[in-house]
């Protein structure tokens, strides 16, 4: 069932075309189909430009998860550490094993000065 997209999605979408498709130029616009690229006034889910959908989308996890899925967008966190949004896997708590890490270390870091004093 094809959804309209939200301002956020519209904007994450034209930010990944104008930065990652090798397709997408400024002047030209779309340059295999000569023309205004198809994606950048993109107002619903359904159909994407082929190369988008596998080569650029996948770069932004979030929003491939929510125009892909079916029904409502799928739940999404927040990293503690770095601020990130990401998909939980689980009971994951982190977007990354680096945040994990450095987590990890302000935990114990915390638990020696509490120790120490």
């Amino acid at each position: 069932m094809a959804r309209e997209l939200t301002r956020e999605e519209k904007a994450k979408i034209r930010k990944l075309v104008t930065k990652w498709c090798a397709n997408y130029d400024k002047e030209c616009g779309c340059l295999p189909l000569d023309c205004e690229c198809y994606m950048l006034g993109k107002c619903w889910t359904g159909s994407y430009c082929r190369y988008f959908r596998e080569a650029v989308l996948p770069l932004d996890s979030v929003l491939e998860a929510a125009l892909t899925a079916e029904g409502p967008a799928p739940e999404t966190r927040l990293c503690p550490i770095c601020g990130s949004v990401f998909l939980p896997d689980g009971r994951t708590r982190y977007c990354s094993p680096a945040c994990a890490g450095a987590a990890l270390r302000k935990q114990k870091r915390d638990y020696m000065r509490k120790k120490r004093g």
